[in-house]
């Protein structure tokens, strides 16, 4: 993994999105403190980005909601957790 400060990310952008294209995950600093990184895209985001494309998924953005409408039997999952921790 590299480390690069801003200034030289911003002077060299290209040859570093190369890198990263390549499969490399940059650190980026700011005087010496890190305070990002940038990372090769991941195939499972990819491939949510190609169904969101063709329309066979909707993605706002956010975290999903959950499954609304699904009952299970029994005691919910985290009073179960909750009674073990006991």
């Amino acid at each position: 993994m590299v480390s690069v400060g801003i200034k030289e990310l911003k002077g060299k952008l290209s040859a570093y999105v190369d890198r990263v294209r390549q499969g490399e995950e940059i650190v980026v600093t700011d005087r010496g403190k890190e305070i990002a990184m940038v990372v090769p895209i991941s195939r499972e985001r990819n491939a949510v980005r190609h169904l969101v494309q063709a329309r066979r998924a909707a993605w706002a953005g956010g975290k999903p909601g959950g499954m609304k409408g699904i009952k299970a039997k029994g005691k919910a999952l985290s009073r179960t957790i909750l009674e073990d921790r006991r």
